[in-house]
């Protein structure tokens, strides 16, 4: 029979759904000592019964009910009871059926025997979802593609399933993974972002696990690694298809088992962070050319955001320019210009292989170039496609030839100073050594 403990307010009750009474009433007492009501249900049935005749702030699922399975129910409450977070109780090492329950929409998971730290952990998370704020409205535009981004932002924000982000480059895949961390209940942790292109891979394990001090030649110090940076937030992890195999290994059991060791350290320590990662390069042929692992692959791409390229979403491009020259403007401290017809239109023929990060730099030279304050198509300077394009085959590869000429013309024009000629690109100097490496862009003018 269900029973309800505590006299607190029922907006902060939390669903306890198993048929084991010793684990209902271990929840039961946690919670209250969390000044959390609690409510018990031992079946499917029962749990469904609850969540449409009350309101619930949180529910806890055992994987096994005597009528069914709790991730039935996890997928019922996505029609019937989505505003309410549920967790679910798994086995210990049943790292199937939490990616499972997490594609399905599941808020987290816990694994038995319960770890009541991370159980009171998890709680203060989901309730923190209550009262979160949105903050997709950063994403400029209102095209269908927008829209559908902005909607599949907002719901993987509820969850905290690990997120794989893909688009190409300068499409806004860290922006969108700053937001699914500013509308979660992780949002008053750090953001920790990782470019895993731009990590050396002799120094990629002490940078991700840190290191303890004497653990290697130059290591005068104990060191904080990113993963532990972003304890209790969002780590992310940028270009994850340039993370080494040897580190591929030690990041899936980081994943799967929430625990890691510092190089040099004689002890596990446990990792408790949001994984969300991103990349420009199609993972899945990177696994079926044996570049990435498989495992990993689907343990990183629980739920995958695609963001749409620029050329996708031209109907946003009056709102992306008007917003994009007001910053600039007040960056310069001057008045904003603005773009005559001509210039919207000009810019709407252009297939923008840099997405927005492009349409960015291109704003910025036209405000130098242009003795006005407003911006005609001859301000902009729109680049023809390269000769040697070809006008057919692998996107990828198109847009590395596009990526690949570009900066060589930046570095022509510098004279191969790359500080130079990363500031002229839009992009860090150490980006730019990555980009010069990957493209394969001869070192010498």
């Amino acid at each position: 029979m269900a029973q309800l403990t505590g006299t607190y307010r029922v907006s902060q009750r939390v669903l306890i759904v198993d048929d084991e009474p010793d684990l209902c009433e271990l929840l039961g007492i946690t919670l209250h000592r969390m000044q959390l009501p609690s409510y018990s249900a031992h079946t499917l049935a029962g749990a469904r019964e609850a969540l449409l005749g009350g309101s619930f702030a949180l529910c806890l699922t055992d994987l096994q009910l005597p009528d069914g399975t709790g991730l039935e129910l996890v997928a019922w409450m996505q029609e019937h009871a989505p505003a309410v977070p549920v967790a679910v109780i798994t086995a210990h090492g049943n790292v199937e059926s939490a990616v499972r329950a997490l594609k399905l929409g599941a808020f987290d998971f816990v694994s038995k025997p319960l770890d009541l730290a991370d159980l009171r952990r998890l709680v203060a998370q989901a309730l923190k979802l209550a009262s979160r704020q949105a903050s997709t409205r950063t994403l400029l535009g209102d095209s269908p593609p927008l829209q559908a981004l902005r909607a599949l932002v907002a719901r993987v924000a509820r969850s905290q399933a690990p997120v794989h982000i893909t688009g190409e480059s300068g499409s806004g895949k860290e922006l969108v993974a700053r937001l699914i961390h500013d509308s979660s209940a992780r949002r008053d942790g750090p953001f920790v972002a990782v470019n895993c292109g731009a990590i050396p891979a002799e120094l990629m394990e002490s940078e991700l696990f840190g290191h303890k001090r004497g653990a290697f030649t130059g290591a005068v110090a104990d060191h904080k690694g990113l993963i532990q940076a972003a304890e209790g937030g969002t780590l992310f992890l940028d270009e994850i298809a340039d993370l080494p195999l040897h580190m591929q290994v030690k990041l899936l059991r980081v994943i799967q088992e929430r625990v890691m060791r510092p190089v040099g350290e004689a002890t596990e320590v446990p990792v408790e962070v949001r994984w969300l990662s991103a990349t420009h390069e199609n993972l899945t042929q990177c696994v079926a050319e044996g570049q990435f692992r498989e495992d990993l692959y689907y343990r990183l791409n629980v739920i995958e955001v695609p963001v749409p390229a620029l050329r996708d979403r031209l109907a946003d491009l009056p709102v992306l320019t008007h917003h994009i020259l007001e910053r600039l403007a007040a960056e310069q401290g001057l008045p904003p210009p603005t773009l005559t017809p001509a210039a919207l239109k000009h810019l709407a023929a252009y297939a923008f292989p840099g997405n927005v990060r492009e349409l960015e730099n291109l704003l910025e030279r036209a405000m130098t170039l242009s003795d006005g304050q407003s911006l005609k198509p001859t301000d902009l300077q729109l680049r023809p496609p390269p000769r040697n394009l070809p006008a057919a085959g692998p996107l990828s590869g198109q847009l590395d030839e596009l990526e690949r000429e570009a900066i060589r013309s930046a570095l022509t024009e510098t004279r191969w100073n790359q500080t130079a000629a990363a500031k002229r690109l839009g992009m860090t100097f150490r980006q730019l050594r990555y980009k010069i490496k990957k493209l394969a862009i001869d070192s010498d003018p």
